[in-house]
């Protein structure tokens, strides 16, 4: 389990109850150990949770409190809610349905004046669903499991002229550009960090192989490299 669900059933588990409740019965809910029970709620008082008690003892919310497990102003909302819709239009289904989900929890704990306020925003990111943003969706969605995975991908790709190419990358990440999304990677043929778009590769595998990071051509050293870069251009 997340750690972010577990801190949401943590402040759930304890609304409304009138009685402390055992961290051990807390642990055994969320699957956890005593200690991460501990070190969860002891974060969650440093962020200014109202939960009262202590290890041995139990935890309840400090009388009069009835918060969400999120305390969030009037503008934090609205930007929740126009980046879910941003995600579920622009991002891979799976993602899209994470961020819905995730609203929907945030939603449902609401005061009501907030959630009246979150359904009054009024950004939107229209979500066309045609045969080819549905692919494209699943793409965006493979890209992401093969970053995860750190799985090497054969690309069959088309650059800006139309000249085609095969390569062995190393994915590292997705960046959406206000409108186009780019593939960053460790390019096994250029031997150096490339961005592909994902709407001109023609075909893609997985090669089967997965790859390590070396300090070098990863992550970090990709941003590093395309903030020189982008730097260079001003």
């Amino acid at each position: 389990m997340r750690r972010a669900d577990r801190l949401f059933l943590i402040i759930n588990a304890l609304r409304g109850r009138r009685t402390a409740l055992q961290a051990r019965q807390l642990a055994e809910t969320l699957g956890v150990s005593l200690r991460t029970v501990y070190r969860d709620v002891a974060d969650l008082q440093l962020s200014g949770v109202p939960i009262e008690g202590e290890a041995g003892v139990g935890y309840v919310l400090r009388k009069g409190s009835d918060i969400p497990p999120l305390m969030f102003t009037a503008d934090e909302l609205e930007s929740l809610v126009v980046g879910t819709r941003f995600v579920r239009a622009f991002a891979g289904e799976r993602l899209a349905a994470g961020a819905q989900a995730a609203l929907v929890k945030i939603e449902a704990v609401l005061p009501p004046e907030l959630r009246e306020r979150s359904s009054r925003t009024r950004i939107y990111a229209p979500i066309w669903r045609d045969e080819e943003s549905i692919a494209f969706a699943a793409r965006i969605d493979q890209l992401h499991a093969a970053i995860e995975t750190q799985q090497v991908l054969r690309l069959r790709y088309s650059d800006e002229q139309g000249r085609e190419s095969e390569r062995e990358v190393e994915p590292l990440c997705l960046a959406f550009w206000g409108g186009k999304w780019t593939l960053g990677t460790w390019c096994r043929l250029r031997r150096d960090f490339r961005n592909f778009r994902p709407d001109r590769i023609a075909q893609m595998d997985a090669t089967g192989e997965v790859f390590q990071s070396g300090p070098e051509r990863d992550l970090g050293s990709y941003l590093q490299a395309m903030r020189g870069y982008y730097s260079g251009l001003e």
